[in-house]
Formats: C-alpha cells, structure tokens, sequence
C-alpha cells in the first residue's frame, strides 16, 4: 500500500474537501481523486459520500480512518527512531516540567545532563504543574517535574529540592548601606502583592497575610517572570521562591524585605513517575545532586 494515499484519506477527511485536501498536500485535485479511488478499489468499499462539493466518509471509511492512522503512525515513528539512531541516540527521555522550574532549574541541569549524556534524546513540554499528574498517568511523557506532588495511587513522587520563600520589594533607588530597612508592615500596606506565581503556598499565604494586615490589596499573576517583571517597574511586591529571584538580587534589581511577623512556607520541587526505566533512574539520580 502505497502510504501517500493513506495520507490523502485522511486529510481529505479531515476537511470534508478534496480541494482542501490538495492545497493542503500541495498536490492537484485530480490527483487527490486518483488515490481516493486507488484505495477504495484496494479495499474494494467506499470510502466518501459526496454532497454537493464536500465529501463525508461512508460508513466503512470512519471504521477505517482509525486503522489508517495508526499505520501511518507507526511509520512516522520508524523514520524519527531511524533519524535518531544515526544521529547517535540510543534511548529517549520525555519530560514534562512547570514554567517555574524551566525558567529556573532546568536550564543548567539540562545542559551538565547532556553533556555527561550524549546518547539520550531529550524532549521537554511545558505544562503547568496541575496537569503533569495527568500526562504521567497517561504515560504522555516519562517523567514530570512539577511543583505539586501527586495525588494518584498509580503514581510515585519524589521529593528534589525546598527552596525558602522570601518577601522580594522593587529597588528603591538608595544607596545599600545609608538606607533604612525597608518594613514588611509598610509595603504591604502601600503596595499590591502579586499572587498565585506558585501554585502549592498562595491561598494558606493569602489567608494568613489578610489575618495580619487586612487592608492588603492583592492582584493576581500566575506567571512568575511577569510577577518579577511588575515587581521592578515598581508596581508591587511578593513572596517568591529564593532561587526564582537569585540573579535580580545578585544585581541589585529587586530587593529582599526581612519579615518576622509570620513564618513563610516553602516552595518545593517533586519528580513525578508511573514507571523507573533506567532512563528515568538515571535522570533522577543525576538531579538529585543539584540544590536550587
């Protein structure tokens, strides 16, 4: 079976048109009907219906449409395993990881993992932490690094890193060293704080800012490099983990505010499995050995 035909099947099907199919597979209507006609006399039944200019699939064609997409998958798949392979890649690891820790962990570790292993082919998803969980259930990928444990009963997780949460203030223009320190009390009270940048500590953390300072206005931002970027234009401040804040801190962009009034909680990392091939042994044990 020729697996171009195959192609032309399905996308005539999945636009209901066999000029939308052509223009799509850069090939003329003609030829479309050609393959059409080609497969329905090979499997002697009829693949589409038509109305009018569109086209719907018969019967037979929804029942086949499934098989001929798994076949083409399978043969998609060999030529991407073949591409690896004479690139030098012996094994795949697919990672799904939280924007948080992508922008922060992931980078330096990434690199130091592939150059001590050069015949793994990595791929990485970012997905936010909530749905890692379930692209691991669903073996969508090998491992999630997420900043939420797991829940599930088919799951393993484990704990990487805690990192302190620190309250970060905008720079306020001062000289280090003749400036006075500035207050928890007063920046609360005078700025909004930025929410929801980590998605395990904020709603205790709103709870217990509100019971201390009740005239606190709150502003959510789910995106912690927006949260930092709000926070040095000077609009606001917040409690981030320490490592999302290291570099603005080292150069002086951003601002670390000593609190006392109520203890912090802290940011944690998990890495998330279903199974513990030797791929995923070894990642793991590989980022065991780095701290945020």
């Amino acid at each position: 079976m020729d697996l171009n035909v195959l192609k032309t099947f399905i996308t005539a099907a999945e636009f209901g048109h066999f000029r939308k199919a052509a223009e799509r597979l850069y090939i003329s209507q003609p030829s479309v009907t050609v393959h059409i006609k080609q497969l329905e006399k090979e499997l002697g039944v009829l693949l589409f219906e038509r109305e009018g200019k569109k086209i719907k699939l018969t019967e037979a064609g929804r029942f086949y449409i499934k098989h001929a997409r798994r076949l083409l998958d399978v043969y998609e798949e060999g030529i991407t395993n073949l591409q690896s392979f004479h690139q030098g890649y012996t094994s795949k690891l697919k990672i799904a990881i939280s924007p948080l820790i992508a922008d922060n962990v992931l980078p330096f570790v990434l690199k130091q993992y592939l150059e001590n292993h050069p015949q793994v082919e990595i791929s990485v998803e970012i997905i936010e932490s909530e749905n890692i969980e379930k692209v691991v259930l669903n073996e969508n990928v090998d491992i999630g690094l997420s900043c939420l444990p797991s829940f599930s009963p088919e799951l393993d997780h484990t704990l990487l890193f805690t990192d302190k949460v620190i309250l970060v203030a905008p720079h306020d223009g001062r000289d280090f060293e003749s400036a006075f320190p500035l207050e928890e009390e007063e920046l609360l009270e005078s700025h909004h704080v930025f929410t929801h940048n980590h998605p395990a500590y904020w709603d205790d953390l709103c709870r217990t800012i509100k019971r201390y300072y009740p005239y606190t206005k709150m502003m959510k931002v789910t995106q912690t490099h927006i949260t930092k970027r709000f926070i040095a234009e000077g609009l606001g401040v917040s409690y981030l983990p320490s490592s999302t804040v290291r570099r603005e801190l080292l150069e002086g962009r951003l601002l670390e505010v000593d609190t006392h009034t109520f203890p912090l909680p802290e940011a944690r990392t998990f890495a998330i499995t279903k199974y513990q091939h030797k791929e995923q042994q070894e990642f793991l044990r590989f980022l065991s050995h780095f701290r945020v």
